[in-house]
């Protein structure tokens, strides 16, 4: 679903809300009318919002519930990994995306990790997110993408289940491991040319 689709949907939805709302107002006292309409409008309001930034949302939850001592057991699984730096000064990884090998860019500055329709199609990934399309700021500017979910991605040592990620024709042919990944790491640093990942311990809260 393009932006402009989109749009037609939200447009369509409050519209019927408004059809809706003057039916209703035959009965109803025009201050109560005007509450109920905005009330419905509020809740679509909300389920774009969540349905558009759900893995922010869920980064920010695991946050705030492993901060309270609330979380569950470490996302991340696998042992510590060392990444050297390549000749273009970046942080590259081969990776398994639900079974099919693929290579991946250490991409800090992401916030969702975000992969090629073309490597989408090769793993077998569907878009999600009820059709709605994200937007994601890259090196060619600002793009629409497509919310979607990988079912085990395996980096290195390093394994994650239902992983995240956005999916883009404007990626071409690079995929971009984001901070959603990084994270659920214990820790990941830089020393020189070298970045150290390192997954969190298996431990009861």
């Amino acid at each position: 679903m393009s932006g402009g689709d989109t749009a037609s949907l939200v447009y369509s939805l409050l519209l019927l809300v408004l059809v809706g709302s003057a039916l209703v107002s035959r009965t109803l006292p025009i201050g109560q009318t005007l509450k109920m309409a905005l009330g419905w409008v509020g809740i679509f309001a909300l389920i774009f919002l969540l349905v558009s930034f759900r893995p922010e949302i869920r980064v920010i939850w695991q946050r705030v519930t492993e901060e309270l001592g609330f979380g569950g057991q470490p996302a991340i699984s696998g042992s510590p990994m060392t990444l050297r730096k390549s000749d273009d000064g970046h942080f590259w990884v081969a990776a398994d995306v639900n079974g099919r090998p693929m290579r991946f860019l250490v991409d800090s500055g992401a916030t969702v990790t975000a992969i090629s329709a073309q490597a989408a199609r090769a793993a077998g990934i569907e878009p999600g997110g009820l059709g709605l399309k994200t937007v994601i700021e890259t090196a060619n500017g600002i793009v629409e993408a497509d919310r979607a979910t990988i079912s085990e991605l395996q980096v290195g040592s390093l394994r994650i289940r239902d992983h995240d990620i956005v999916i883009s024709d404007a990626l071409g042919d690079t995929n971009l491991l984001g901070m959603n990944f990084l994270s659920e790491l214990e820790s990941w640093r830089v020393e020189g040319n070298q970045m150290i990942l390192v997954p969190k311990q298996n431990q009861s809260r």
